[in-house]
């Protein structure tokens, strides 16, 4: 199974996560800024929320994939928001991608709220929400 894990992130909050699902499938996290230039069957792909909206670089990277995707694996973070699942697959099924209806979400620490996270056990759960996705 082709797997690629890409991610966006401004405080670290999210490249914890991504660094989490590196740690259990093998597969290394990069940076948005960093093109899918191979095939895969899933795309793990984090992002954050900042001013109630997903990154202008998550948009680019999405709007410029030019290899087959079997699938998009929405994994976020965020202080205030419950997830980015919804922005995030408006963009992908705009580029005639697939999401998957599974994704993990946690909270983010920004300046005084969620201190610490995401913390020991958000890692712990999305290492097995890798597992199980690899698994399907």
């Amino acid at each position: 199974m082709r797997i690629a894990i890409r991610y966006y992130t401004k405080s670290g909050n999210t490249e914890k996560l991504a660094n989490a699902i590196s740690e259990v499938i093998g597969v290394e996290a990069k940076r948005v800024s960093e093109p899918l230039t191979d095939d895969v069957d899933i795309l793990f792909l984090g992002s954050s929320v900042y001013a109630a909206g997903v990154s202008s670089d998550v948009k680019k990277f999405i709007k410029e994939i030019n290899v087959n995707v079997g699938q998009v694996v929405n994994f976020s973070s965020a202080a205030l928001i419950e997830s980015t699942y919804s922005q995030v697959k408006k963009l992908v099924e705009a580029k005639k991608l697939v999401m998957s209806s599974e994704e993990f979400h946690c909270r983010g620490s920004f300046h005084m709220l969620h201190r610490n996270k995401p913390d020991e056990s958000d890692l712990e759960n999305i290492k097995l929400f890798a597992k199980k996705i690899i698994n399907e």
